[in-house]
């Protein structure tokens, strides 16, 4: 594992692949960490003749934690979110996507294609509408627009994000809460087996844990708004994937990001919820294949109302 310096922090970082193959960047959701990227993912990236670039997100991992903007609230945050109230944060994700095009400058990478899941689709999309010459390609995948007004998560998705495990949990007790917010969100049709997921949540336990950074990157999310503009000026080629089943970014906000995204393809996958369970892995790599290199058939536009669903074979 690999630390430097940049936007100012330390980033820590995975590099996989030839240093001389194109780049692909991957950008992790809220909460989680380099290692969250399922390694089967990462391997096809790499045989498909990729340079795969991971990271931790500040306040993630081992990169460098906002510890003195202290602990936010979060349901007086999530309630001035819904009133459109203004909120008062220490980052954006402005500045999480300048940690990451700053990453891609530390390591003398000039351009790479761009992948984001959830959190790290938002930043991703911002790095697309802000760097149009280093992002070559963006895929957005279970990610949102941000736009007031589209549905939020299900109850159950809901009470499982925002519930806090006790101050003085116990490994035990850790690794149940998180077992149960990864299957609350996580796909329906596509089950992770148990000793998986342990395995999974036990690594990253042992790796990092730092609840308060969690918090801050969800009061990061609210406190930045909506990207309605800033998507509707991405010029590069852009990937939109969806799970038809998400309870806590819904199918209808992928709908609106690749509805303001000019010429953006949309892939819904039936069953899929909030996670990339090993069973579509092969799927994912296969799309993203034929996306990277620019042989995606031409889709026919549609409104944010209606979306003709293409499933993945």
């Amino acid at each position: 594992m690999a630390t430097i310096m940049a936007n100012g922090l330390n980033i820590a970082y995975e590099s996989d692949g030839k240093p001389d193959d194109p780049c692909v960047l991957l950008v992790m959701g809220m909460g989680l960490q380099l290692i969250s990227w399922p390694e089967h993912f990462v391997e096809g990236l790499v045989e498909q003749g990729y340079r795969v670039v991971r990271f931790d997100n500040r306040d993630s991992g081992l990169s460098s934690k906002m510890a003195q903007a202290g602990k936010p609230y979060l349901p007086l945050a999530y309630v001035k979110s819904l009133l459109g109230w203004p909120l008062k944060t220490s980052y954006t994700l402005d500045d999480m996507a300048d940690d990451a095009l700053g990453l891609l400058a530390a390591l003398s990478v000039d351009q790479a294609h761009v992948i984001g899941v959830s959190m790290g689709g938002m930043i991703a999309q911002v790095m697309a509408a802000r760097a149009p010459q280093q992002v070559l390609s963006l895929t957005s995948i279970m990610s949102s627009s941000g736009r007031r007004g589209l549905p939020g998560p299900t109850r159950a998705a809901r009470n499982a994000i925002l519930q806090r495990p006790k101050r003085n949990a116990s490994g035990v007790e850790l690794l149940a809460h998180m077992a149960a917010t990864m299957r609350a969100i996580g796909s329906p049709a596509y089950p992770v087996a148990e000793k998986l997921l342990n395995q999974r949540i036990e690594a990253a336990l042992q790796r990092s844990s730092c609840p308060e950074g969690e918090a801050r990157q969800m009061l990061a999310i609210a406190a930045s708004g909506e990207r309605t503009g800033l998507l509707a000026s991405i010029r590069c080629p852009a990937l939109v994937i969806h799970g038809a089943h998400d309870p806590l970014i819904p199918l209808a906000c992928g709908i609106d990001t690749a509805a303001l995204i000019p010429g953006a393809q949309l892939e819904v996958i039936e069953g899929m919820g909030h996670d990339m369970p090993p069973q579509l892995i092969e799927r994912l790599l296969a799309l993203i294949d034929v996306h990277l290199q620019g042989k995606m058939a031409p889709q026919i536009r549609f409104q944010r109302s209606q979306v003709t669903r293409k499933k993945l074979v």
